[in-house]
């Protein structure tokens, strides 16, 4: 009873807000977030920083309240590195979203509200995982969370294939994200695009870029 009212009391807090969409295409992933924070009704910040690279090979979005999120993007930062110092590779995608998992699991006493996309480029390929502010952790390669999502996924559903490239992937995932940004109130102002592959890493998209995308699509 206890649990089922903390996870009602957190689904209201994750859902208020926030579009952040994970796709695994055929040479890498992409990820894009909207940039608007909120608290309730009231638009705390336009620019807020809601995809976080981890390292040269991994990145995670981030939904929920900032503070909690911020914690567990810092904790999964040492985390990559003190993996490659030791092991003398990179840490698998599988392995960071699994330790993420573990921090919102054994919190989930006084639940940390966060939801997050875990993604990156491994020696087993390209890979997205969805986490759940109580550490159910699934692996995904076309996804949304946030108040924005059902609108993402109409876009996304329509386009999507694991076939993609990059290039397709960008073009998709940008209509996704402004698509959920122009219908949903919790999500907008601008958004953030990330890609990761193999051969170039982990690649913040700049202004420019993203213009250019949004008027060719």
């Amino acid at each position: 009873m206890i649990e089922n009212q903390w996870y009602k009391k957190i689904e209201n807090m994750v859902l208020k807000g926030t579009t952040t969409i994970g796709i695994v295409c055929r040479d890498g992933i992409v990820l894009a977030t909207d940039t608007r924070v909120t608290m309730g009704y009231f638009i705390a910040h336009k620019h807020g920083k809601k995809v976080y690279q981890l390292d040269d090979h991994l990145a995670i979005t981030i939904a929920g309240v900032v503070a909690d999120a911020q914690n567990v993007v810092e904790i999964l930062k040492a985390n990559a590195s003190l993996f490659f110092f030791n092991k003398g590779r990179r840490i698998p995608v599988s392995a960071a979203a699994r330790l993420a998992a573990n921090i919102l699991f054994s919190s989930r006493g006084y639940p940390l509200i966060m939801q997050a996309l875990v993604g990156g480029v491994d020696d087993n390929g390209a890979h997205v995982f969805s986490i759940d502010p109580f550490g159910s952790v699934i692996e995904e390669t076309c996804v949304s969370t946030g108040s924005g999502s059902p609108i993402a996924y109409g876009v996304l559903e329509d386009g999507y294939s694991k076939e993609l490239s990059i290039e397709e992937g960008k073009l998709l995932i940008i209509r996704a994200v402004t698509s959920a940004m122009k219908r949903d109130a919790g999500s907008g102002d601008s958004f953030d695009v990330v890609t990761i592959t193999d051969k170039e890493g982990y690649r913040e998209l700049s202004d420019k870029e993203k213009h250019a995308l949004v008027s060719s699509g």
